[in-house]
């Protein structure tokens, strides 16, 4: 039976190859991050996965099934991890995992550095399971003059040894065969002291390294990870970034997704609202016409909106995001762009890893917030995707600064991203010393740089873009179908009616303004283009610019915010985000009245 006939294992009690994964053997795919991992799991389970977060936390780790002989064997990607004593929540649920036991561990080790990874190796091995050792990247210890003696680091740790070069497949067959192979280490537990002995009396054992000659791969990799270089080529490398997932999604926007539901999608949605003609269910399911038109951005239909939004507009910029993250992931980049902002974000209460979904927030927030799942802690995630709703415009605010306010002079454009970075760097400090719970020391290890692997690549951006759809996609037509509900009923025309006395007297607004920036929910460069109309004065539309940036998101990314914080933080956030977004309007406000 192939494990491919067994993919709903998960999804079903009972599936059609009557086995479910609580009666499969459990095995468990431990080690380092950056140790390859993830190309283990993507060739012994194939495509056929599903990701879970661990019960009561955001730690997300992968599960499938794996063939071995004629059994079928329930895997599991534990969250990568330097220790067993953990410093953060994925080593936390790593140990977890572990202490919940199995039948097998694959422990993969990177063979480059060996002695960094026998730490958390060892810790596994004294847990008392039968285990085989994937020994990972021999060709690049290899090339960087180390040497392994593997029959006696076999030896050494009581357990099979398998040299392997996952992007390759080189040894994954010989690590499969090996799993009857599979040994208790007989590693008792010790002290920190006593297992860094015995590490080093193994590597003096089994490690010999030869002199080579610095590469000009080598001499880049020094560069970037000092301040002065790192930090430049850091900004080289994010402006590239930023520049290609747009670049890309826009791509796709242009010349697949909007031909696609211009030429094939439009005309089933006009004959379904001509059979539906005019009535509730055409409002939900259609949304309101346009000029006599279905409008897809604005019609607010589930088919139609809800559809675009969706995969029109969003998944575009998923696919370039994840794609471009993907690649600096495996190239061995990220890490080195962590150490070197990461004194900077923690002054903001964030891990360095926080630059990531900052800066490409300003592509789309729906990505950048879906990034922080990346982040170290409870505390980082909520600080950063708070900041990115308040004070990171997406593309789409940006698109429409210049039509707004480029009228009065491009010094207002340009203090629209002045005033947001300064509202971006307060915040963050206030919810710094406010935010209860650790920003954790950064403790990474720097892989060397290495040329992806396409398959791969390819593989990683499947898995993320399809837990995207899984998770996204009943969220987003959800909020389409309340926010049609609502616009449909009156209900937002009478919130922004209630909510004309404090545009007028805090925020120097006239009543009419309430209505585009409540609007704002929906789409905000529409909402930024009704201000237009309004004849507000400069100083009126850099205020109602800037507010109308800071208040919620797109019905998107607000739907994301609610999935990734869960709706009591996402309230929280929230209250964070009106309470700015009404000081800095009434500030701007009153400096504007005194400088009359």
């Amino acid at each position: 039976m192939s494990c491919r006939d067994c993919n709903l294992c998960f999804k079903k009690k009972s599936p059609p190859c009557g086995i479910d994964k609580d009666n499969c053997p459990k095995f468990l795919l431990m080690g380092n991050p950056n140790v390859g991992k993830s190309v283990f799991f993507s060739k012994l389970t194939g495509m056929h996965s599903l990701s879970s977060n661990y019960p009561g936390t955001t730690v997300g780790f992968t599960e499938g099934v794996m063939q071995h002989k004629d059994e079928l064997a329930h895997l599991i990607d534990v969250p990568g991890a330097y220790t067993l004593d953990p410093t953060n929540d994925a080593e936390e649920i790593a140990r977890r995992i572990l202490k919940e036991g199995a039948d097998k561990v694959i422990l993969v080790i990177d063979a480059t550095a060996l002695e960094r990874n026998l730490v958390m190796a060892m810790q596994v091995l004294e847990h008392g399971l039968p285990t085989v050792v994937a020994l990972n990247m021999v060709d690049e210890a290899r090339h960087h003059g180390v040497l392994i003696d593997i029959p006696q680091l076999e030896k050494e740790l009581g357990v099979p040894i398998i040299p392997t070069v996952a992007v390759t497949g080189q040894g994954m067959s010989d690590l499969v065969e090996s799993l009857d192979r599979a040994r208790i280490s007989p590693f008792k537990h010790m002290e920190k002291e006593a297992r860094w002995q015995i590490i080093g009396e193994i590597i003096t054992k089994v490690q010999t390294i030869t002199h080579r000659h610095h590469t000009f791969m080598d001499k880049i990799e020094d560069l970037s990870s000092q301040a002065f270089t790192g930090g430049i080529i850091g900004l080289i490398v994010l402006t590239l970034s930023f520049t290609l997932v747009r670049v890309i999604g826009e791509g796709i926007i242009n010349y697949i997704t909007d031909p696609i539901f211009e030429i094939a999608y439009r005309p089933l949605l006009v004959k379904l609202s001509e059979f539906l003609g005019s009535g509730t269910l055409s409002n939900v399911l259609i949304g309101k016409m346009i000029n006599g038109a279905i409008d897809f951005e604005q019609s607010l239909g589930v088919l139609s909106t809800g559809i675009y939004v969706e995969f029109g507009m969003v998944l575009p910029y998923i696919i370039s995001f994840y794609g471009v993250l993907s690649f600096l992931e495996d190239f061995g980049y990220l890490p080195r762009l962590a150490v070197v902002f990461d004194a900077l974000l923690h002054r903001f209460g964030m891990h360095g890893y926080s630059i990531i979904p900052t800066l490409l927030g300003l592509g789309c927030n729906v990505p950048g917030i879906l990034a922080t799942r990346m982040l170290g802690s409870e505390r980082e995630r909520f600080i950063t995707i708070t900041l990115i709703s308040v004070g990171v415009p997406c593309v789409s605010i940006q698109a429409m600064l210049t039509s707004t306010l480029g009228r009065f002079g491009m010094g207002y454009v340009a203090a629209v991203y002045i005033i947001l970075l300064i509202v971006w760097m307060i915040l963050g400090r206030i919810l710094s010393m406010t935010v209860s719970g650790f920003s954790p020391e950064l403790i990474v290890e720097i892989p060397p740089y290495r040329i992806p692997s396409f398959k791969a690549l390819s593989s990683k951006l499947w898995f993320r873009v399809k837990d995207f759809l899984y998770e996204a996609t009943p969220l987003v037509l959800l909020g389409i179908l309340l926010v049609n509900l609502l616009e449909t009923s009156g209900f937002l025309a009478i919130f922004a009616d209630k909510l004309a006395p404090i545009f007028k007297g805090l925020l120097g607004l006239p009543p009419a303004a309430a209505v585009p920036i409540v609007m704002g929910i929906f789409r905000k460069d529409i909402a930024m283009g009704l201000l237009i109309p309004l004849g507000l004065t400069a100083h009126q539309s850099l205020v109602a610019v800037v507010v109308l940036a800071m208040t919620f998101p797109c019905i998107a990314t607000f739907v994301v915010m609610w999935k990734e914080l869960g709706w009591k933080k996402m309230i929280i956030s929230s209250l964070i985000m009106i309470v700015a977004t009404l000081m800095v309007g009434g500030f701007m406000n009153f400096v504007f009245k005194v400088i009359a």
